[in-house]
């Protein structure tokens, strides 16, 4: 059983790690990726295998294997305000990554079959947003979960910008899961042993990628042995936001703007600050086959002609790199302040509207 990266010490290290071997490709996935700490979803007697790059499974309780989520989040080409749906959306991990991209104007709605499960993804969001330190630095799009088979979704139900589905998908439920996206829309689902991205490029017009060999346990079947009758499940409604909810956006958005331009103000030439510690750098291979999950579940990377050719600069870019790197690691610096938060109970406000402002937040 491997990974297809390192181990990290700590969350920030296991994105390093996903960075350096590409899996982990553009700014807005890095920054969802460090703002969610993983070891955060899991069972406390679990968390010493947070930070590898190892799927997790607890009774009905699942986590993909970081490359995995990382592999699926670059190719839903996540945008500010686009509708997603998570199908088999589990402890939450991916669909709050997803609304942190996503913003207050966006929609984020997933379906899982396991009543504790979605129990479990409630207290994980619900402690995210109370407690994150990186919560204030992004506006929100909160998911919505819902009980039940995602093969059977009401017919009448809303398309979508993007939909992942998080378990494998039988030959005979492929159209089925085309349906669900709108046109110029985003699938990534298992699909005969690849993970598969598919747009839809019109009424019936499609484009198929094959990104990893993987293998999933399939979707579970309807059953309806007990009625005869299907259970549909009915997605929650896309919701008006209030006119105090936007308030509050617009508010905390000017906020941080004036803060932004504080900080470049002090930084007189704007240039960005330097790192505060150098971490360890993972050397870049090709690996043909990348992880081996469980009994059910691994995943092999397609290779590329350009890992051949792009394979020796690396390794000598590396190791002149891990010479330079000799010094021992300075120790880490005490968490950052939260000048948003500052800020606004720094207002001539009522307490409650403070409160509001912050989501009531605990720190």
């Amino acid at each position: 059983m491997g990974g297809a990266v390192s181990a990290g010490e700590d969350n920030d290290e296991l994105i390093d790690n996903l960075k350096e071997a590409q899996y982990i490709r553009t700014e807005l996935v890095e920054q969802a990726f460090r703002a969610i700490d993983r070891a955060d979803y899991y069972l406390e007697e679990f968390k010493d295998n947070a930070y590898k790059d190892l799927a997790w499974k607890h009774g009905n309780i699942h986590l993909s294997a970081p490359c995995i989520y990382s592999e699926v989040m670059e190719a839903l080409d996540l945008q500010p305000g686009l509708s997603f749906l998570n199908l088999g959306s589990g402890t939450g991990y991916l669909s709050s990554m997803v609304g942190l991209i996503l913003g207050p104007f966006g929609v984020n709605h997933g379906v899982e079959l396991h009543s504790d499960v979605i129990e479990y993804a409630k207290q994980k969001l619900d402690f995210f947003i109370k407690t994150s330190d990186s919560f204030d630095k992004f506006e929100f799009c909160e998911p919505s979960f819902v009980t039940g088979n995602c093969l059977e979704i009401s017919p009448d139900c809303t398309q979508y910008d993007r939909v992942y589905c998080g378990a494998g998908v039988q030959k005979e439920h492929e159209d089925y899961m085309k349906n669900l996206l709108k046109v110029g829309g985003i699938l990534v689902m298992p699909l005969e042993e690849k993970l598969t991205k598919i747009t839809r490029t019109g009424p019936s017009a499609w484009e198929t990628k094959k990104i990893l060999a993987v293998s999933f346990a399939p979707l579970i079947q309807p059953n309806h042995a007990d009625s005869g009758k299907s259970r549909l499940v009915h997605l929650p409604p896309v919701a008006v936001r209030s006119l105090q909810d936007l308030a509050r956006i617009a508010i905390r958005g000017t906020i941080k703007k004036i803060i932004h331009q504080e900080a470049l103000s002090r930084a007189g030439n704007g240039l960005k600050n330097p790192p505060r510690f150098k971490r360890r750098r993972v050397r870049r291979r090709r690996m043909e086959t990348i992880v081996f999950l469980d009994k059910e579940v691994f995943a092999s990377r397609i290779s590329s002609p350009a890992d051949d050719n792009n394979n020796n600069s690396d390794d000598i870019d590396d190791d002149r790199l891990e010479e330079e790197e000799t010094k021992p690691s300075e120790l880490k610096p005490d968490p950052p302040v939260n000048f948003l938060r500052e800020k606004v109970l720094s207002l001539p406000l009522p307490d409650p509207l403070k409160y509001y402002l912050l989501y009531y937040r605990e720190k």
